[in-house]
């Protein structure tokens, strides 16, 4: 047991200005961090106990899993960044640090960057370790300090410089066993989210840079979240906005037949989807094709999609360009032949079609059949415009926005969304690692093959705003009783009395033999002013001993989850105290 007074607890009674939602400014006002800089916390005691309780039960979980801890540096040689395959994507949000120390190597790549994860260097670790497939599979796991250089850092937690993260890496001798270790990964991060009390939604996700063939993200549902979840729930699925897709586009769609000869019309000054809607043209978005250049890997390529959808660009990701961006209207007009507005994709209209990478075309366009789109010539439109008869297309591919409303994949029913704060991601990576740093094993005919790898994290500090963010009300926090700081808080009303501070103790002691850990708040403090700060806190179980209240023979117990006061007598509360927090950690 600890004693507030002899402890460091720096509530405040309003919340910082910069704090922009409910967690963010908790986390403030109930001490459990304070801000440095941009992006940069120092956690106060309570929140270091809090971090260090979702610690131990997120190694609890992977341990069981078959998972081993190790610790791997923060500080990496750039040169294993640069032999991996995601050097170029990700080096913009990478710290890096001059090891000469005079801030003098210029435009020079550096030689060392601070690790956002550590892919890079885990697989040459295991690729000098590891050779037989004897000694696979292996899994191995840290809980560490993380750094990424975030342009806005804000929220928080939620969007940090440097952050606290369990990432974790399985190295498999075969595709069937790394599906495995997914899977039991996957039941390590349910577990783990059960154990701390946190609503998390597994959902399909994009796998980004980190690059392989599936993954998923865990979400806490929350209106704050930097994500959108698209969900049904009776048929069960959910995925992330950036991985959404829908029933949208029947599978037994036929092609549409051409409903006449190309014909071109003049449009000045048409350069949106909007403005062709308008009289007197009168087309329709979803009439209309839209026309999207990027630049994938130094050439240029072009996306379609209706005029009435929007591009998911992270589902650009899945043409196997190692980096992409918007082109521009410059980088355009030499290969289409006009500027923006006036795009197309019509054989015969590109002016350089040996410069396009490809012209890949979202699967709603066959909604369309025929339709109008730009004829790369400023100033003029085609109508007329069929599929399968007119479009250059290099292939079809699932690049829009899904929306609301669309009927879900697996059932027909309407998609719903709803807000989530990400807080776990798994990946299935495959062999792009293990390829690209020569981590190969000899199998029992002494053949060398790639190891099959997967790559897991778990934000642990994120998770901890997390929890607060969907554990509060407008007095303060609601801990989950396992991921409370202190779960019992014995609240001594007048501290200068021996009798109440003895009482203090055996209670106390009480809990903590059935397993709880517990703050005596014995301040000399008024009642109210302790009440706020346990409410603020939100500390699962308070008991308060008042003078008043031992003459009367009683003291009172309160959930933090609950409005009712419990009377106990005294000579009860050491067996109700210890049975209360039995049963709260047979429910946690």
């Amino acid at each position: 047991m600890k004693l507030w007074s002899q402890y460091f607890i720096p509530t405040l009674k309003e919340s910082p200005a910069d704090a922009e939602i409910p967690s963010h400014k908790l986390l403030i006002r109930a001490g459990l961090v304070r801000k440095l800089g941009g992006g940069l916390y120092t956690y106060l005691p309570l929140g270091l106990r809090v971090m260090q309780r979702l610690s131990q039960v997120c190694r609890e979980e992977l341990e069981r899993a078959g998972a081993i801890e190790l610790a791997m540096p923060h500080l990496h040689p750039a040169e294993n960044w640069q032999q991996g395959p995601r050097w170029a994507a990700a080096r913009e949000i990478m710290f890096r640090a001059d090891s000469a120390g005079d801030g003098r190597r210029g435009p020079r790549e550096p030689e060392y960057v601070l690790g956002p994860t550590h892919e890079e260097v885990i697989t040459p670790l295991v690729r000098a370790e590891i050779t037989s497939y004897r000694d696979l599979p292996k899994n191995f796991f840290q809980i560490g300090t993380k750094f990424r250089n975030e342009i806005r850092p804000r929220f928080g937690l939620m969007r940090a410089r440097e952050f606290v993260m369990m990432d974790a890496y399985s190295f498999d001798a075969t595709d069937e066993g790394a599906i495995r270790s997914y899977h039991a990964m996957k039941a390590a991060y349910e577990a783990f989210f059960r154990r701390i009390g946190v609503t998390a939604i597994a959902v399909e996700a994009d796998t980004g840079v980190m690059g392989g063939s599936f993954s998923h993200e865990f979400m806490v549902p929350a209106e704050v979240g930097d994500d959108d979840v698209i969900y049904n729930e009776e048929s069960g699925y959910a995925a992330n906005r950036e991985k959404a897709t829908s029933a949208l586009v029947p599978a037994d769609l036929a092609d549409a037949p051409p409903a006449g000869a190309v014909e071109e019309f003049p449009t000045p000054g048409v350069v949106t989807i909007a403005a062709l809607e308008a009289a007197p043209y009168a087309v329709p978005a979803d009439r209309q094709f839209k026309t999207l250049v990027y630049v994938g890997d130094g050439k240029p390529f072009v996306v379609i999609l209706r005029g009435c959808d929007e591009l998911e660009e992270a589902k650009l990701g899945s043409l196997g360009f190692t980096v992409f961006r918007p082109a521009t209207a410059e980088e355009i007009e030499p290969v289409l032949g006009a500027k923006p507005g006036s795009l197309g994709a019509v054989r015969g209209t590109i002016r350089n079609p040996d410069a396009l990478a490809g012209v890949f075309a979202d699967h709603a366009i066959r909604l369309v059949g025929n339709g109008v789109t730009g004829a790369n010539r400023d100033g003029f439109h085609l109508r007329h415009v069929n599929i399968g008869r007119d479009l250059a297309l290099t292939r079809f591919g699932d690049f829009r926005r899904v929306r609301p409303g669309e009927p879900d994949p697996k059932s027909g029913a309407p998609l719903k969304v709803r807000r989530g704060i990400e807080v776990g991601h798994i990946f299935k990576l495959g062999t792009k690692y293990s390829d690209k740093f020569g981590a190969v094993y000899t199998d029992d005919q002494k053949q060398n093959h790639p190891m099959v790898m997967g790559c897991y994290g778990i934000g642990i500090s994120r998770t901890l705003q997390a929890v607060i963010e969907q554990g509060h009300d407008a007095d303060g926090i609601i801990w989950p009783w396992a991921a409370a700081p202190f779960q019992v808080l014995v609240c001594v009303l007048d501290p200068q009395l021996p009798e109440a501070m003895d009482l203090a103790r055996a209670l106390a002691t009480a809990a903590e033999q059935a397993g709880a850990e517990v703050l005596i708040d014995d301040r000399a403090e008024r009642p109210g002013v302790k009440f706020k700060d346990a409410d603020l806190i939100g500390f699962p179980l308070r008991l308060t001993i008042g003078g008043r209240g031992l003459k009367e023979g009683i003291l009172e117990l309160k959930w933090r989850a609950q409005k009712d006061i419990i009377k106990v007598p005294v000579a009860e509360a050491a067996a109700r105290v210890a049975a209360a927090v039995k049963e709260a950690w047979a429910k946690a």
